[in-house]
């Protein structure tokens, strides 16, 4: 675990722009898709405007990007959730949700206009080769990389396993910048990290929901069992959400089975409900649960249900509030939708959507000198998309662990449990 932990998004080499992190998902098939006779005398409306934009603009437009652009204003229109995926994109969110890929093993950015690298993934070949956090990118096997995107770079860096790449890289100290040849190999990216933190505590935390998390955790929790922890911690902060199979699966290593997890329900009132369901070990040790305004969607599920069935100590700040379900739905083109389809609930019966879960124990970050970002919530995205003009509640923009309040509160409460039931 590092010594630093990021409150803000660092963009993986594995991760699209597009945070499909964000979205509760559960993956639909396109079904037939019909319009009445109504429907399709409204959109002459936009035939008409179509052709009249396509023959007359001043310059000549692509109709694709007339169209995807359209399309993206048309969700845009519904809820800050909804979306259109053009093909790269859809791509991206797949690989996100799978969690890996043929690439180099990179977290990139652009800072002051320059692709830099922010951190090599250990054990990857961008590891092995050399590379180091705060190098810059100047050329991609040869192209300037000063005219890309993130995502023309991303896409340009990753590939089949086994073929090559070649970055052109500038440091800090060189005099001139030199070329790195790098093998591509499966990168898989692990969304659990798990150490003890004290004497018997052990702490993991989950960065994402991605198909293979509830493995990692397991794994995870089977490794800390083994050096004789006797109380857990588990970290859901800057948790972004991800599948929900997924958040299910974690919940069920902490719940007995048959356990109701989440309910969803759709438009017309059908429900469905998810229950664990005791498929893998389960560990009754004393939990705290750490959440703040980053922990959003599956990240609330788990914690909801954790704390409706009064399984964990909930510390930290009340989360995003994002308790909408988003379907990803393929279209022919290879593109995809992200459309908000249902509402979940706790088993409680609670609706958390725009309005979070409250912690047990709320425990803030300090800021220092002012040097924060503003906490932004799901109420804040409902405001027509905008956030309000007014003093706001800041969080800081990176912290160090020894500086974790937080952490240490979760700490001091499992060492006081500890206590009063030898004392009982």
């Amino acid at each position: 675990m590092k010594k630093r932990i990021k409150t803000f998004l660092i963009v993986w080499l594995c991760l699209s722009v597009l945070a499909i992190g964000a979205l509760l998902v559960s993956q639909v098939s396109l079904k037939q898709v019909r319009a009445d006779e109504e429907d399709y005398e409204k959109l002459k409306i936009f035939t008409e405007v179509y052709e009249i934009v396509r023959k007359n603009y001043v310059e000549e437009v692509e109709p694709k990007k007339l169209i995807y652009s359209a399309i993206r204003g048309m969700l845009r229109s519904l809820d800050p959730h909804s979306g259109f995926m053009p093909p790269e994109a859809y791509k991206e969110m797949k690989i996100d949700t799978k969690g890996e890929f043929g690439g180099l093993g990179i977290q990139i950015g652009i800072r002051k206009g320059v692709l830099t690298i922010i951190a090599p993934i250990e054990d990857t070949p961008a590891w092995r080769a050399g590379l180091k956090a705060g190098d810059k990118i100047l050329k991609v096997d040869g192209e300037p990389t000063s005219e890309m995107t993130l995502l023309e770079a991303v896409n340009k860096m990753r590939g089949p396993k086994g073929t090559k790449v070649t970055l052109t890289i500038m440091r800090e100290g060189w005099e001139e910048p030199r070329d790195f040849t790098i093998t591509r190999d499966i990168i898989r990216i692990k969304s659990v990290k798990y150490k003890v933190v004290d004497e018997g505590i052990g702490y993991v935390k989950i960065t994402q929901f991605q198909e293979k998390t509830a493995v990692e955790l397991e794994s995870a929790l089977r490794e800390l069992d083994k050096e004789g922890v006797d109380s857990l911690i588990l970290d859901l902060r800057n948790n972004p959400g991800g599948l929900l199979i997924s958040a299910v699966e974690v919940a069920e290593q902490f719940l007995p089975p048959e356990r109701l997890v989440v309910y969803i329900k759709d438009r017309s009132g059908k429900k469905q409900e998810y229950y664990t369901r005791g498929r893998r070990p389960r560990y009754d040790w004393p939990m705290v649960v750490l959440v703040n305004n980053g922990s959003a969607s599956a990240s609330e599920i788990v914690a909801g249900a954790l704390k409706d069935w009064d399984r964990a100590v909930l510390i930290g700040t009340k989360t995003f509030g994002k308790g909408s379900v988003q379907s990803v739905i393929p279209l022919s083109d290879g593109s995809g939708l992200r459309l908000t389809t249902a509402k979940y609930y706790t088993p409680k019966g609670v609706s958390i959507h725009a309005t979070g879960i409250e912690p047990d124990i709320e425990v803030k970050l300090p800021v220092k000198e002012g040097k924060g970002h503003p906490v932004i919530r799901e109420e804040d995205l409902e405001k027509k998309g905008t956030i309000e003009k007014k003093e706001r509640e800041l969080v800081p923009i990176e912290i160090k662990e020894e500086e974790d309040t937080q952490l240490q509160r979760a700490i001091d409460l499992l060492k006081s449990w500890r206590v009063f039931r030898q004392r009982q």
